[in-house]
Order: structure tokens, then sequence, then C-alpha cells
């Protein structure tokens, strides 16, 4: 009897023992140890992202250029799809059945209880014709997602588009997950980090097999979306509308930027395309097509060709040749037809002559004095000495260095220095070339041919560095982002090498191509507006089915307006078109008065410009 006490007593100290270990335990994993408290809610929540509007952005005036609308997906629970007519409804969704076949077994393999996409990034106009018919097809319900509209149709180039995250940008950034859009060009990606928000979360319970059920206390944990920073960008849109109106049927490009600020007002590369064609499920198809059109309009021209710059470059070199102390505003050289060929005109007797004459003999013999100024016996070694003072001070106005524009791929234009022409002329005694060229080898630079390359966008900023006579702006596109400020990297001016007082014989000339008779701009006057202007004219080489051949030359002008207190600096490039006056000036001069009074005086003018197609056929160069 004593022994079954005593057994009894065991055993209940047994289970007593037992309970104890347990709930120690329980207590240990459900209070202590966070990762079982983690495991117990990844089996009992799911959480779900939730996404934020993009940030939008406006015009200098306030004007939405960009701006957010809801596109639908179309999803799927194939444990409730019922008698669907699969071809009636592929039709409906405009895809093909291979592709709905594809996407409903896809659905399958995933899960029967749990939705998958059918056809994502339905814009609202499409969907208007499918929704009244959804009714019809159990289990196929419509998801409204935020995607981005152009509201304007314009700036394709400078706003760029959206698409998918790849996995190399999700590797990089892990805020992106698969199906997130990324900004991939222009001003949707430069500024992706202020645009694109943060994300919220909201926590629901979800049963054994993963579905959702309700929400986790009451929504207690979740965290709302934060709404991207709304942008204010420098562009005038209707000025870059007027712009683009101005280049239909023509290849080129148009830059124009506020002196007294760097602030881009218009860039206009053509042929351009409407920026909503990269928006929603016909993206892939859309960009495919544009990649394949020959005239290329998916190349932003203002920020990627690099082309010499003609006549316009002569404004730099009697900038450089005073300040050299190689000339005086006063000097004069005779138009020798021996040293290049020129047109008929009379004798420059000084700087602003020069200018206005666009004589090619003036720049060429002041270069040499530039380049080749004699201070030591040998003409190679001045050469080269004279070259290392010529590149300092051209590369003060931008060619070729960063001007910080907030644009991705922006190149670089070219100033060729002493170190370049040491390797383009070696020797097996001299395998780098020293001293083995000399002015004579390289002064079609004086005349903005030889080895000088610049982009629209630096020659509308040596626009502007001459009409603040010898400063600048690091050329920019942001205005304001809401609730930053400014970087200071572009509110401080960039000075040039050049002294203000060399700036005014050229402003003079500059005035004088526009205004006076034997000018070479006088399509860009404008009644009682005082426009400042250089054209240019540059050989174009092009390999056309294999073939080098001489293309038209490219028409070229900068110029700034008014004279005084500049409002507008501005390059236009007009590619296989002729002179600079013929038509890269009007087509400035429009825009500066577009700008400046808001309305076109010279009708005629106009006229002649929007009817005009210069789209060259090449075929026609090959038969001559």
């Amino acid at each position: 009897m004593r022994n079954l006490d005593n057994r009894k007593y065991t055993i209940a100290l047994v289970f007593l023992l037992i309970s104890v270990t347990f709930t120690v335990r329980l207590f240990y994993m459900q209070v202590v140890d966070g990762q079982w408290k983690e495991r117990a809610a990844q089996i009992s929540e799911n959480k779900i992202s939730t996404y934020p509007a993009r940030g939008i952005v406006y015009d200098r005036n306030n004007v939405k250029i960009i701006s957010n609308e809801i596109y639908y997906d179309i999803h799927v629970i194939p444990k409730q799809v019922k008698d669907v007519d699969s071809f009636k409804l592929a039709k409906l969704l405009d895809i093909t059945i291979e592709k709905y076949s594809e996407k409903m077994a896809a659905a399958k393999d995933y899960s029967y209880r749990k939705s998958s996409e059918i056809v994502r990034q339905i814009p609202p106009n499409e969907f208007a014709l499918i929704a009244p018919e959804l009714y019809k097809y159990p289990g196929f319900f419509e998801v409204a997602r935020t995607l981005r509209v152009y509201p304007k149709k314009i700036a394709s180039h400078v706003l760029g588009y959206m698409n998918e995250a790849s996995p190399a940008d999700i590797e990089k950034d892990r805020y992106y997950k698969p199906g997130d859009y990324i900004g991939r060009s222009g001003i949707e990606k430069m500024y992706e980090n202020y645009l694109r928000g943060q994300r919220g979360v909201k926590y629901y319970l979800q049963d054994a097999i993963g579905i959702p059920t309700s929400r986790y206390e009451d929504g207690k944990y979740d965290t709302l979306a934060v709404q991207g920073k709304n942008i204010t960008l420098t562009l005038d849109w209707e000025l870059q509308a007027y712009g683009e109106e101005l280049m239909k049927n023509k290849l080129g490009s148009i830059v124009a930027i506020e002196p007294s600020t760097g602030e881009i007002l218009a860039m206009i590369s053509a042929p351009d395309y409407d920026p909503n064609l990269l928006v929603g499920r016909h993206l892939s198809k859309n960009y495919t097509k544009l990649q394949q059109d020959t005239l290329l309009p998916l190349y932003n021209r203002s920020i990627s060709s690099k082309n010499p710059p003609g006549s316009t470059f002569k404004t730099l070199m009697a900038l450089v040749g005073m300040q050299t102390g190689a000339i005086t505003e006063n000097s004069s050289f005779a138009c020798n037809r021996s040293l290049s060929g020129c047109h008929n005109h009379p004798t420059a007797r000084n700087v602003s002559d020069g200018v206005k004459m666009s004589c090619n003999p003036y720049f060429i013999s002041l270069t040499r004095r530039i380049i080749q100024p004699g201070k030591v016996k040998s003409i190679f070694k001045d050469a080269a000495l004279g070259m290392d003072v010529w590149a300092k001070h051209v590369k003060s106005f931008g060619i070729g260095e960063d001007l910080h524009t907030d644009l991705p791929s922006v190149v670089r234009g070219k100033v060729p220095t002493r170190e370049y022409y040491d390797n383009e002329f070696p020797s097996k005694r001299n395998p780098y070339g020293q001293y083995r060229w000399a002015f004579s080898t390289i002064y079609s630079n004086s005349i903005g041919q030889g080895e000088v390359l610049t982009t629209p966008l630096e020659m509308a900023n040596i626009a502007a560095a001459i009409a603040n006579r010898g400063q600048f702006f690091y050329p920019h596109f942001i205005k304001e982002i809401e609730g930053e400020y400014l970087p200071d990297l572009y509110t401080n001016p960039v000075k040039t090498t050049i002294d203000t007082t060399y700036f005014r014989p050229v402003i003079d000339g500059m005035w004088r191509v526009v205004h006076e008779p034997g000018g070479t701009a006088r399509r860009a006057r404008i009644d009682s507006l005082n426009v400042c202007g250089k054209t240019g004219t540059a050989e174009n080489f092009k390999m056309v089915h294999g073939k080098r051949i001489q293309m038209t030359d490219h028409s070229i002008f900068m110029a700034f307006a008014p004279k005084d207190n500049p409002q507008i600096a501005i390059s236009v490039y007009v590619e296989n078109s002729g002179f600079g006056g013929t038509w890269a000036a009007p087509i400035a001069s429009l825009m500066i008065e577009k700008f400046i009074r808001g309305e076109i005086s010279d009708k005629a003018k106009e006229t002649r410009v929007l009817e005009a197609n210069l789209i060259p056929d090449e075929d026609d160069y090959l038969k001559k």
C-alpha cells in the first residue's frame, strides 16, 4: 500500500516537472527568443507592400508635364474559373490564344486559390471596353495600378521613360522587387530616388494555404506609402512644343538656355516621339519599332551628337587671340585666299569685322599667332607650347569638359591637345610624335573644322558664356525639388579664362552678323529686338551602304538676345541642310521671339520653316 502511495507521488511529480518544462520552454520561445515569434508570424501573417504614387513633374510655369494615371492589370484565381470561352476572352484582352493558354498554365502551376496576373498595364481607354464584359468571366478581375502619363506629349528625350526593374537593378538597390518599375532614361532616371517615394506595408492574417483572411490587429502595424516628391523643371513647355513643331521633317537639335541662371528652357532632338508610347503594355513593341527606325528617334542629338562647330568657333578664336595678346580688337588681316577659300567681302579691319564677315583667312592668321607665336626657335616646339595655351582657354568655355547637366549619358565634345597630336604624328625614331607637327598641320581648327568637336548643348553654353561676358552656369533642368534646396553646383557661376573687356568687340560683330548688310544671318532678324548671332556650316561625311560620301553640310547657328540683359541663349543644328544662315538662323530667331514676346511677327518666315522637309534621301547621294 505504501509502495502504491509512493508511486502515485512519483508519477504526479513527473507530470508536474513535464508541465513546468513545457511552460518554461513555451515562455522562452514566445517571449525571450524572437526567432520563434517571427517564425509563427510568417505562418500566420501575410505582408503586402503598398506602392506610392510617383512624384508629379511641372514645367517652369507650374504646368503639369508628367503625371500619374490609373492603369489596370487583369488577374485570375484558377479555382473560380468556370465555363470560360478562352477564344472570346483572349480577343477581349487583345492577346493571342497561345499567350492566354501560357498564362493560365502558369497561374495553375502557381496556385489554384491565389491570384495570378494574366495581362498587365491596360490603359484606361482600352479598359473601358473590357470592363463591361469582364463579369461574364468568373475568376477574372481587375487590379488598379498607377503608371506615368505625359499630358503634353513633349520632350520625350528629356523626360525619359520607365520600365521594369532588372535583376541588376534589384541587386544594386534592395528597394526594388521583381515587377517594380524604375526610371530608365531622362529626368525619370536622373531623379528616380526623389520621384519614387517610399512604399508602405499592410499585414494580413492568412489561412493554412496562404490566402489572406483579415487585417492583422486591425492595421495597427501597417505603414502608409509616402508619395514621391514633386519636382519643377526649368523647361518652358510652350517653347519646347514650338521647337518640336519647327523641327518636324528635319534632323537636328535645338538647345535654349537662360544665360543668367543656366536653366535649360528647351531641348529638342529631331526626330522625336510621343513619350506616351513607352508606357503600358505596348511599351516593348513600341520601343522595338522606335529602335529600328533608321532616323534614330530614340537618339538624343542635343547631348549625344558631336560635330565640327564650323564658323561659330571663330568667336572663341577672337576671344583667345585678344586674351593671349596675339591680337588686339583693332588687328587687321588681309583676306588671303591662298590660306583658305572665302567669300567676297572687304578687308576685315578689326575683330568686329572679322566676326561679321566670317573671314576664314582672318581667323587662320590670328590663330597662327596664338599657337605659333615665335617665342622659341623651333616652330614645332613653339606650336606645342602655343597649343597648351590655346586648349586651356577653349576648354574654359566647357567644350570637352563636364557640364554637370542633370541628364544621363551626356557626351563631351573634343578639344585636341598637344598630347593628341603627339599620338597622331609618331615616327620610328620618335614614337610619341613630339615636335613633328606645327600650326600648318592643324590650321583647320581655326575655322571650326579640324579636330575640334562640340555638342549642341556645349554650343548653347558657349552662347550663354558670351552673353554673360565671360561666365556661365552649368546648364540644368532642375528648378525645384519639393522640400529640398537646389544644389550649389547650379547656383555658382563658372568663370572662363577670358577677361570681360574682350567680349565687347566679339558681341558687336555678332550683332552685325544679324543686323547689317553683308552679315551671314539676315534671316535671324527680328523687328525691334537686338539679336547677336554667329552662323556655322560644318562639312558632313557619312557611311552609306558601305561607302563614305559627302552629304550636304550641317546648318549651325548660335545666338543670344537681347544684346543687353540677355534672356535666352540658343544653338540650332539642322543636319544636311546647307549654310547656317539658310535654316538654323531663322529657326533660332523664331524660338527667340516666341520666348521673349510669346508670338511671331514674321508669319512668312514661320511658314517657310514649318513646311520645309529637310530629311535627305541617302540613295540620291549614292546616285551622284
